[in-house]
């Protein structure tokens, strides 16, 4: 019986991680808890294998290392690796999948759509490691149509050769061809409002606090440090906001229909000092941090997106949760933690490199 590869998200949980990747299973795990996630599926890392195993993309990927030296003793040379990834990379985009791969995940979206009411919806596709990498692999917002779909799942299995990736992999003198990962499909919000939560405060362990960052559109904007976000403090014994910073956000991250891109739009000057949440939003926010946190039995680090077009406090949405590390980073309690050696190799060797010219 073949191995089973695509899941509802609340088929997943914690446990599944090297099935489906750490971001697919924590949120079918939130999903399972009852929290307010969008609607997804996930395809485990067995697709990725699937895929690559499969159709011709290994053989090609092989024939052309055929032609490329990594030497894990000496990886400074990055332009080097950044051509070998665009040429890895459009190699893998240039393959299509199997077709009853192509067919299952075609019916999955199909099946989101009926649930929204609404063809052709926009969905996010987003990498998830089986090892806690975030920002490692790639994710693409607002897909829309059943054949876009299936190309962005390609796209985000090409991005494990992305040249960050390759680097790494040389420098551990791993398979450069192979770097299994799971694939999220999760329906787009149309987020007024977005950002990251933590349910410590980062800058002195504080587990009294929480410690919320948004800013307006996606929360790419926040998580990537493009827009300065607008900062809250809250007691969560009082559910008190004991600091409100609201910053000069600049602009906002958002999908422009037009040209089908995400873009990074001027926000008019009497909007860039305005206030992205209500006070009630930041308490509510507040409020499911603890459950969160509650949850999982650790602080955590969360990504939350506010609709535009539902109702307090329906409007809420999670996108994300995993386990907070700034403070923890800071505690020199184990040199391991809960990482596994691999992990923290890994770690190392993504650290991107100063080279001296």
């Amino acid at each position: 019986m073949a191995e089973k590869w695509i899941y509802w998200l609340k088929e997943v949980g914690q446990e599944d991680n090297n099935v489906v990747g750490k971001k697919c299973a924590n949120l079918g795990e939130l999903t399972k808890a009852g929290f307010h996630v969008p609607p997804g599926f996930a395809l485990g890392v067995e697709a990725y294998s699937r895929f690559m195993k499969e159709t011709e993309a290994t053989d090609l990927l092989l024939k052309f290392l055929d032609t490329f030296h990594a030497d894990p003793n000496n990886v400074a040379d990055t332009l080097k690796y950044e051509e070998a990834s665009n040429a890895m990379r459009a190699l893998v985009e240039s393959v299509k999948m199997p077709p009853d791969m192509e067919k299952t995940i075609k019916e999955y979206y199909a099946e989101m759509c009926r649930i929204a009411g609404c063809e052709n919806i926009y969905v996010a596709t987003r990498s998830a490691g089986p090892m806690s990498h975030p920002g490692q692999y790639e994710t693409y917002l607002n897909v829309s149509g059943a054949d876009d779909v299936a190309f962005n799942v390609v796209r985000v299995w090409s991005s494990t050769f992305n040249t960050r990736s390759v680097i790494a992999r040389a420098r551990l003198n791993l398979p450069l061809h192979y770097d299994p990962i799971g694939v999220a499909v999760l329906t787009m919000v149309d987020a007024k409002a977005a950002g990251v939560m933590f349910t410590v405060n980062p800058v002195n362990g504080d587990e009294s606090k929480v410690a919320i960052e948004g800013s307006f559109g996606y929360g790419e904007a926040v998580v990537s440090g493009n827009v300065t976000p607008d900062r809250y403090l809250v007691d969560k014994i009082t559910l008190e906001i004991d600091e409100k910073v609201i910053s000069d956000k600049g602009s906002e991250f958002i999908y422009n229909p037009g040209t089908k891109e995400m873009e990074y739009i001027d926000l008019p000057p009497d909007q860039r000092k305005r206030q992205c949440l209500e006070d009630k939003e930041v308490l509510e926010l507040t409020r499911l941090a603890k459950k969160i946190e509650a949850h999982f039995g650790c602080p955590q680090d969360v990504e939350w997106s506010i609709s535009g077009s539902l109702p307090f406090p329906e409007s809420i949405f999670l996108v994300q949760a995993r386990p907070e590390s700034v403070w923890g980073k800071k505690k020199k309690e184990s040199v391991l933690g809960k990482k596994s050696g691999m992990e923290l190799l890994f770690e190392r060797a993504t650290t991107p490199i100063k080279l001296k010219i």
